[in-house]
């Protein structure tokens, strides 16, 4: 390649790119011709730094050093011979072979051929502008030594392993044993007679390095307590002297191995070297608890610990036992308890990562455990790999259990933990058992549950009861109350009414926020399902579709729903339970009014039953609006300055002050006591005589769904004697309170005579009539004309009936919304709820 004729510029690009390609020839074929001359010096140092010589005697020493030196001049000799040094050209060639076009070798040749034209100069000089340009890329290639094809046995691999490990671990060959290599050489010192090895092993849970005597220089060294130590002596016994303070009875002759552990501090010597060892102490694991004890209403115990060790913590365990002297001791707990082992569950450990400090929270579910509901001590204790153990200071709780909102299932909890406490209850027990049960209509939700708890009172009873026969009836008790707790909550809407119930009775126990919490979601998702349930059953075959207005109408309703929700737990959390209970009430009683209108029927081809029902609603109706105007005359007697009826803000229909139309349309005129004259008290006594005749007159006597409505209209028509009785004391509030529970009732009584008519109606055949809900059913029965729906639905979006009765009773309705909405002493959330109701409609 003729590189006379190089352009300068090219000259210089070319400059650095050819002296590294050619250094790296030299070093590729370096490599080639001398790998086994470098493989034979490795093994030779590697010979030297293993500190083999000081074991082997010295003809084999001699040997050995004799052909490695002699493989060393062999491989030199032939590396010599192979190796041919790279020339300038020879880098050239190979840097323009890297490039398309051969760019270098072009540039060094000239024009042969119409030079003197200058047409084709300048296409020469375009082509070799074009070859300058691809020098720009121009990088020297990486040189290949090619060693796995010429060495497939990896020969120089092993020597520089065996380097490696000579120089990390080798004892060192002293200067006198390569002088004892020669021959006629004298002897070396004591160390070509004996030599020795040895290293301190910490225990494996402290996660600290084994440290090798020989690397670690004579003076102070620190180990953990526990580690152990191992000394080997090699060549002549006794030769190197080993003393050490750590054996209780050392060695009386040399021994080539020993064995001992550091306990305590001490010192280890080797011939002239000395280790002063200090024993790091391993402290015993610390544990205490981090926090206070939080439970759910299933009665899941959450409680916080936190455990420190020097190296990890390897286990833990909490022992909860009971606390006798704090325990109140009366009714089933004033005798003396059968004696039970503390209960121990493990602590919750970190999969990974380090323990010498970890923070965890203890989650146990003993609600079953006799002891739940009782004072308990919890004791933490931890545990490190070393065998010792730490406890933590008693920790004083009332051990968590299920909490029972259900009055029945609560009471059988009780009486459960009461013959667990000692079998001397069981008797008592037993006779508080059938107390409960003696009267069991309305009482139990399922008859066999009452065979239940009669079966489970006889065997307490047994004066042969073991006790393996007393844990199975605790067992049949707990199953019982877990029933009657939970109950079947298929139906969305009976679902809904027992979480209402169920957050308001947790509120008056003062259950802990987390329960709350708890409870709140689970009324949540029961509005959400009746609302999906509601919206999924759409309109009837009378009742066509209205189209998007009355989705929105349900969506917003859905929205007020969940407000109102959101307002309950926000009051929960702020700990006024009294504000938030009585929002509880008002959401329980929206629901309530929407049931009603559900069940409600027409008024055409009623047979007995549908008019019976038609008759306590009215009733119902003249209840309510009897009670408002018992509200209203409480509200005024807050007034001194307005006369009777008057108030300031109780505007009636015709727009004066204490007056106006009541509930069911009649109008109370200054002065009077309502109507025709007739006080407050003596309406009340009208209203239980009706009712009282209408019970006389129920259909579904006999059946239990008919037996129950009667008893809860007696119950009913019971608060209405006693509302009146307060009415003509004066105590309005009273009145107010039994008027409450007569309405209750009421509603109660009208459920089961539903119920009682819906079974009467399938078991006929052919049957006369249709009963609210079923399908076909066009009669108008709700407050303002719609269809009553089904089980779990109320057509709520049907049409208003086109009857002048019906749009009078709903502009009776915007009359009293606008009334209340206007009355400052009502909660803020209740106006704002019926203005949006206003807004709506």
């Amino acid at each position: 390649m003729d590189t006379t004729h190089i352009p300068e510029a090219a000259a210089r690009r070319l400059k650095r790119p050819l002296a590294l390609t050619r250094a790296g020839m030299v070093a590729e074929r370096g490599a080639r011709a001398f790998w086994p001359l470098a493989t034979v010096l490795m093994l030779g140092i590697a010979f030297v730094l293993s500190g083999v010589l000081a074991l082997m005697p010295d003809r084999a020493g001699q040997v050995l050093a004799g052909v490695l030196v002699l493989d060393a001049i062999m491989t030199l000799v032939a590396g010599l011979r192979r190796y041919r040094h790279p020339s300038a050209a020879e880098a050239r060639a190979r840097l323009d072979a890297t490039l398309p076009g051969q760019p270098i070798a072009t540039l060094g040749d000239v024009q042969a051929i119409g030079a003197g034209d200058a047409a084709s100069r300048a296409v020469w000089a375009v082509h070799q502008d074009r070859m300058l340009a691809r020098l720009s890329g121009l990088r020297a290639p990486r040189p290949d030594p090619d060693l796995p094809r010429r060495d497939p046995y990896g020969l120089r691999l092993i020597a520089l392993i065996a380097l490696v490990s000579a120089g990390f671990f080798g004892i060192r060959t002293q200067p006198g044993d390569l002088a004892a290599l020669i021959p006629g050489a004298p002897a070396s010192a004591a160390m070509a007679e004996a030599s020795w090895e040895g290293w301190i092993e910490p225990p494996s849970y402290t996660g600290k390095p084994t440290l090798y005597l020989g690397d670690q220089p004579p003076g102070a060294l620190s180990v953990p307590v526990g580690s152990r130590v191992t000394l080997r002596l090699y060549g002549k016994l006794g030769a190197i002297e080993v003393d050490e303070s750590f054996s209780d009875q050392p060695p009386t002759e040399p021994v080539p191995t020993r064995l001992f552990k550091i306990d305590r501090d001490g010192s280890i010597r080797i011939g002239p070297e000395r280790w002063e060892i200090t024993a790091i102490p391993d402290r015993a694991p610390r544990i205490a608890p981090d926090g206070e004890l939080t439970r759910t209403i299933a009665g899941e115990m959450r409680l916080p610990f936190r455990a420190v060790d020097d190296y990890g913590i390897s286990a833990g365990q909490a022992r909860i036992s009971l606390d006798l002297p704090r325990v109140e001791r009366r009714f089933g707990l004033a005798a003396e308890p059968e004696p039970r082992d503390p209960v121990v569950v493990d602590l919750p450990m970190p999969f990974r990562g380090d323990r010498a400090e970890i923070a965890e929270v203890l989650v146990e579910n003993l609600a079953e455990h006799p002891w739940a509901e009782l004072p308990v001590r919890v004791v933490f204790t931890a545990n490190d790999a070393a065998g010792q153990s730490g406890d933590s200071a008693p920790v004083e709780v009332v051990l968590p259990g299920r909490r029972f909102l259900n009055p029945l299932a609560r009471a059988i909890v009780e009486m459960r933990r009461d013959v667990l406490w000692t079998m001397d209850n069981a008797p008592r027990a037993a006779r508080i058992l059938r107390a409960i049960s003696n009267r069991p209509e309305g009482l139990f939700p399922k008859e066999v549950q009452y065979l239940k708890l009669r079966t489970a009172a006889a065997t307490l009873e047994d004066p042969a009861l073991t006790p393996e026969g007393r844990d199975e009836v605790a067992r049949a008790l707990w199953d019982l109350a877990t029933e009657i707790e939970d109950g079947s909550l298929s139906d969305a809407l009976e679902r809904l009414r027992r979480a209402q119930d169920r957050l308001s009775e947790a509120m008056r126990q003062g259950a802990s926020p987390d329960e709350l919490s708890e409870l709140m979601q689970e009324l949540r998702d029961a509005m959400r399902d009746y609302m999906r349930q509601l919206a999924e059953q759409g309109p009837s075959e009378d009742q066509p579709d209205s189209g998007g207005e009355d989705g929105e109408r349900m969506e917003l309703s859905m929205q007020d729903l969940q407000a109102m929700m959101d307002e309950i737990e926000d009051l929960m959390r702020q700990g006024r339970t009294a504000e938030a209970q009585q929002l509880l009430d008002m959401l329980q009683q929206m629901m309530e009014n929407m049931e009603m209108a559900e069940g409600q029927q027409g008024a055409g081809g009623e047979n007995p039953g549908e008019q019976a029902m038609q008759d306590l609603q009215q009733t119902l109706r003249d209840q309510q609006g009897l009670s408002d105007r018992a509200f209203r005359d409480l509200q005024e007697q807050g007034n001194p300055t307005g006369g009777a009826g008057e108030s300031g803000e109780n505007v009636g229909r015709d727009g004066g002050q204490g007056q106006g139309e009541s509930h069911d349309g009649t109008g109370d005129e200054p002065g009077e006591g309502g109507e025709g004259g007739q006080s407050l008290a003596d309406q009340q006594r009208a209203l239980e005589d009706r009712l009282d005749n209408q019970r006389r007159d129920l259909p579904g006597a006999g059946t239990p769904e008919g037996d129950a409505a009667r008893e809860a209209l007696d119950r009913a028509g019971r608060a209405m004697d006693e509302a009146a009785d307060a009415l003509e004391g004066g105590n309005t509030s009273g009145a107010l309170d039994r008027q409450a529970e007569a309405m209750e009732a009421m509603r109660e009584g009208m459920r089961n005579l539903d119920e009682a008519m819906r079974r009467e109606a399938q078991n006929q055949p052919g049957r006369q009539g249709q009963l609210p809900g079923d399908p076909g059913d066009t009669r108008r029965a709700d407050p303002l004309g719609r269809a009553p729906g089904g089980a779990g639905s109320a057509a709520t979006d049907s049409p208003l009936e086109d009857t002048e009765d019906v749009y009078r009773r709903a502009q009776d309705l915007m009359e009293e919304l606008r009334r209340r909405s206007g009355e400052t002493d009502r909660p803020e959330l209740e106006r704002e709820y019926l203005k949006r109701l206003l807004d709506l409609f």
